[in-house]
């Protein structure tokens, strides 16, 4: 197996991890405490239930804050990695005689013999 394949594997499984603790946290802290208002105004107790005539809002909403949050992070996430790998390359080599300095150098050494 090659290392990119299982970098990905490792990927897809945190990313799965880190979906579920997002959704906990949209779903049960962000989105009542955000909504709170309109859900009171509306009667109800459960995000689900928050509807205006027949379309349901309140999940949409909350998929929408989901989606910001997780997208908030993983920009968090990219730019940290980013700043990471930057301070991790190594310096550029100095730079080598040029295509001049070399000719010169045989032309001499060539003199020379």
């Amino acid at each position: 197996m090659k290392g990119n394949v299982i970098d990905l594997a490792v990927a897809v499984i945190f990313g799965a991890a880190f979906s579920a603790i997002i959704s906990s946290l949209v779903d049960d802290i962000i989105t009542p405490l955000l909504l709170a208002p309109a859900m009171k105004a509306a009667g109800v107790d459960d995000i689900s239930a928050l509807a205006w005539n027949a379309v349901k809002y309140g999940k949409f909403i909350a998929a929408i804050i989901k989606f910001i949050v997780i997208a908030w992070i993983l920009f968090l996430l990219v730019k940290a990695f980013n700043s990471v790998k930057k301070k991790e390359a190594p310096p550029a080599p100095p730079p080598g005689p040029t295509q001049e300095e070399l000719l010169t150098q045989i032309r001499d050494l060539l003199k020379n013999r």
